[in-house]
């Protein structure tokens, strides 16, 4: 079973950015675009854990994840403009990236990935810096999506409360299908505080 824990953008915020990709997408073929309803800011990869193993390493998961959230700020955060790993002109992924609180959110992964990691018998993808976005799009070949990005550029969508992080089996195949299996809050910030 593979696990990871994100952010998880409202509906209207997806609309905004499939609306933008709308009268793009047909020019570029090449590209396996993700489904807008899969479409998340992945905060820590969990990796695979065997069925017959997750029983018993859930509920220590759920407490340390659900302290993580606990101890950091709701936050708000918008979907804005594109890029591409490892660069836009050997592209194997087409990103979105965010504005807001690109700070809080990075301590907020890294709590998470170590609460995560407390919890044993998960095994969390730490190697790679975070760096948040939202997956639009993949392809096999290397590809320059030089056009496309700056195509996307001046994407900029409604800013949003992120309030509760997720944790989320995904189920492989052919479609690809995202499943919460946990919601953690967030505090609130203190009133007139923001992130």
């Amino acid at each position: 079973m593979r696990l990871f824990v994100g952010v998880l953008p409202p509906r209207r915020a997806c609309d905004e950015l499939a609306r933008a990709l709308r009268p793009l997408r047909g020019a570029w073929p090449e590209l396996r675009w993700v489904d807008p309803a899969n479409w998340h800011l992945t905060l820590a990869f969990l990796g695979e854990v065997p069925p017959e193993v997750l029983p018993e390493v859930l509920p220590e998961l759920e407490t340390r994840l659900a302290r993580a959230a606990s101890r950091h700020a709701s936050m708000t955060l918008a979907l804005t403009g594109a890029g591409a790993f490892p660069s836009v002109r050997r592209a194997r992924i087409l990103w979105s990236g965010l504005s807001g609180a690109h700070l809080p959110l990075t301590r907020l992964a890294d709590s998470v990935t170590a609460g995560a990691r407390r919890a044993g018998a998960v095994r969390v993808d730490d190697r790679k810096r975070f760096r948040a976005h939202l997956t639009m799009a993949r392809t096999r070949a290397e590809t320059d999506v030089s056009d496309l990005v700056e195509a996307l550029g001046p994407f900029a969508g409604t800013p949003w409360e992120v309030g509760t992080v997720h944790l989320v089996r995904s189920h492989l195949g052919s479609p690809v299908r995202y499943e919460t299996l946990a919601e953690y809050a967030l505090a609130s910030p203190a009133p007139g505080e923001r992130s």
